[in-house]
């Protein structure tokens, strides 16, 4: 006879618990960042058209950046935001500001992150193009991401 009763409780306390919660899976801005998404991919699709690429070598706690463009309008920026996230340990994330240095953009006192995948984010300052890539660490020589079809 106490199974029903059992179950009514149980149900009761799983509603509470439903209720009380915040299961965090739709955001109170929802709409805001729909619409940064948006902007997100207008600034990807600009770096595109713009056949943007970048070369970025890590190694011996120095970061170097070779921008490149196809676009003969696309003007180097002169400060370039870089982030490097991993895929699943945020804690372990990084961001830059570099300075352009002549037709590059480095730091030489990073911390590396450790090894494994990361993703690489590179914005003008003024965030008018974004490109992102993969860089996987360590890695020798330079890695490049950025266009790698015609510019249309």
């Amino acid at each position: 006879m106490s199974g029903p009763f059992i179950v009514v409780v149980a149900a009761l306390v799983t509603a509470w618990i439903a209720v009380k919660t915040d299961d965090g899976l739709v955001t109170a801005d929802y709409y805001k960042k729909g619409l940064a998404i948006n902007q997100t991919l207008v600034s990807s699709e600009r770096a595109r058209k713009s056949g943007l690429t970048a070369g970025i070598r890590l190694a011996d706690r120095g970061l170097f950046i070779r921008l490149q463009a196809t676009a003969p309008a696309f003007v180097l920026p002169s400060l370039l935001l870089v982030s490097i996230s991993h895929p699943t340990r945020a804690g372990l994330d990084q961001t830059f500001q570099l300075p352009r240095t002549g037709d590059s953009y480095r730091s030489d006192s990073i911390h590396l992150p450790v090894a494994g995948h990361w993703l690489v984010l590179l914005e003008d300052d003024k965030k008018t193009w974004r490109l992102l890539g993969n860089i996987v660490l360590p890695a020798n020589g330079e890695t490049i991401i950025g266009a790698s079809e015609e510019t249309k």
